[in-house]
């Protein structure tokens, strides 16, 4: 017999197959198997945090505007991110400078 996953919302490990979902008897939560086996990619803040399209973020050091002489200061909140593929992970429009693509590194969830 193979072991189940526990439950994500409440972490019981009571949790058994009825067709294609899993189901947890204390919560009532139920899951798909294939959302279970996807928990451990995606893209995280320098703290290991999860990030998510929407969040807002901080950030951590000060970063240079390549082609220009602005600089993002430490500290600044960016609200409302878009999670992209590629070297830059984040897209978002900063207040004072625009648009702009940041790496999940140089920031933390706010």
């Amino acid at each position: 017999m193979s072991t189940l996953p526990p439950c994500p919302k409440c972490g019981s490990e009571f949790t058994y197959e009825d067709g294609a979902l899993l189901i947890c008897p204390e919560c009532a939560h139920e899951w798909s198997a294939t959302e279970s086996e996807d928990t451990g990619s995606g893209i995280k803040d320098s703290n290991g945090n999860p990030l998510a399209d929407g969040d807002s973020v901080v950030v951590i050091k000060d970063l240079k505007v390549k082609g220009s002489s602005l600089v993002v200061k430490r500290g600044t909140k960016v609200k409302n991110i878009r999670l992209v593929d590629g070297d830059h992970d984040i897209d978002c429009k900063i207040d004072g400078i625009g648009q702009m693509s940041l790496k999940s590194e140089f920031v933390k969830k706010a």
